[in-house]
């Protein structure tokens, strides 16, 4: 058996390694035709976008590699029917489970590789993509929103320790490639959400340890604005606190200036960066730490917890669709030839996509679990491959 395990192995990887080049080569190409268009802005020309395609390559090697594995494991098992292999490795006593065995230990590998480029390789390499395209461009990454990029923190009394006592906005107009941000706008509210502070500052600089140095501050203090009832203060009592502090609100207010200012914030250049870019192509342990942001700050986490959980799951439907190429082994060849087979797997590795999209969507808009939205696709799947196995076995 560990000579049948190593002809299994050898043949599969050849065919995979054969397939995932085809596909990447593919992707690329539209990648590259894709960027054809930003040609000639600034100073982004045409080896800017080869190295920026090639710098992409990793996040599509996560992407394809499960229809990869399909394909080629389907065009392996359709070589041994045509050639009669398998007929005569099934006579020779080796059973559905043990060929399943076989192969499982097979993708082993594939999704070893998988998570290796989709935790340890593309989260560093799309971010320096990015930034060689808007560096090359003169452009920095939150100029493709209009009012620049927000975000959200809270305020503690000591730092980043002690009790909540309000929270914080960020309006950054522009954040560059090296971490810098300009044009800072910070609103501080306190824990009724009334504001207390209004600090602008022309440019930012993270100093580590949870410290930015801001320059050029304009800081204005509402100082007497936690004097006022809260909103929901009723009838005349509450009317007459509002008059009694009308004249006073407007005197408190003060502003000042400071060529520098020290602010601490769980904000950091990660943060902000991890903010901006696509959830698809962060790792499991930067989605994870940027969900527990967006919980402590009461924002929406649907989004990203989803995408955490098809990042532990998607790696391994490379097994269920091993599972779904193994009945292909069961049909001779007047079942078909072997490019209608391949052609059969093309068209389960895209379905399986779709759905798996469609099913992130859905799950989105209908506010299922996040981890029934990223395993559902995959179980409807491996009951289509053991109903398959169970069908060609019978007949």
């Amino acid at each position: 058996m560990k000579i049948l395990q190593r002809y299994f192995a050898v043949s599969i990887m050849q065919a995979v390694f054969f397939v995932l080049v085809a596909l990447l080569a593919l992707t690329a190409f539209m990648d590259l035709t894709g960027e054809l268009g930003s040609v000639g802005q600034g100073g982004y020309m045409i080896q800017h976008a080869f190295l920026y395609v090639l710098m992409l390559l990793p996040g599509h090697v996560y992407e394809v590699m499960p229809m990869a594995a399909l394909i080629g494991t389907i065009f392996t098992m359709a070589q041994f029917a045509a050639s009669s292999e398998f007929t005569i490795m099934r006579a020779s006593s080796m059973s559905t489970r043990r060929a399943a065995w076989m192969l499982f230990k097979i993708g082993i590998v594939f999704v070893l590789i998988t998570f290796v480029f989709g935790e340890l390789i593309t989260p560093r390499t799309a971010p320096l993509a990015e930034k060689l395209k808007l560096s090359a461009k003169g452009a920095a990454v939150s100029q493709e929103f209009r009012s620049g990029m927000w975000t959200k923190d809270v305020v503690r009394s000591d730092g980043m320790k002690g009790t909540v006592t309000g929270s914080r906005f960020f309006n950054v107009r522009q954040f560059r490639t090296d971490g810098q941000l300009i044009d800072v706008k910070l609103y501080e509210f306190d824990s009724s959400f009334r504001m207390r502070s209004l600090i602008t500052a022309a440019t930012a600089t993270f100093e580590g340890s949870n410290t930015w140095r801001l320059a050029e501050v304009t800081e204005t203090l509402f100082s007497n604005s936690s004097a006022l009832p809260p909103p929901d203060a009723q009838g005349a009592k509450g009317a007459s606190y509002q008059s009694m502090f009308t004249s006073q609100e407007t005197s408190a207010v003060s502003t000042r200036k400071l060529p520098s200012m020290k602010l601490i914030s769980e904000i950091t250049p990660k943060i902000l960066s991890v903010s901006s870019a696509d959830p698809e192509r962060m790792s499991a342990n930067e989605l994870a730490v940027y969900t527990r942001h967006l919980a402590e700050n009461k924002q929406e986490t649907d989004r990203f917890k989803i995408a955490f959980w098809k990042k532990l799951i998607d790696p391994l439907a490379i097994f269920v669709l091993m599972a779904m190429a193994l009945p292909f082994a069961y049909l001779q060849s007047r079942s078909g030839g072997i490019s209608l087979k391949i052609f059969i797997g093309i068209m389960i590795g895209v379905s399986f996509m779709l759905i798996n999209t469609l099913f992130s969507h859905l799950g989105l808009l209908s506010t299922w679990p996040p981890f029934v939205t990223a395993v559902a696709p995959s179980l409807l799947f491996l009951m289509l491959a053991l109903g398959a196995l169970w069908w060609v076995e019978r007949h």
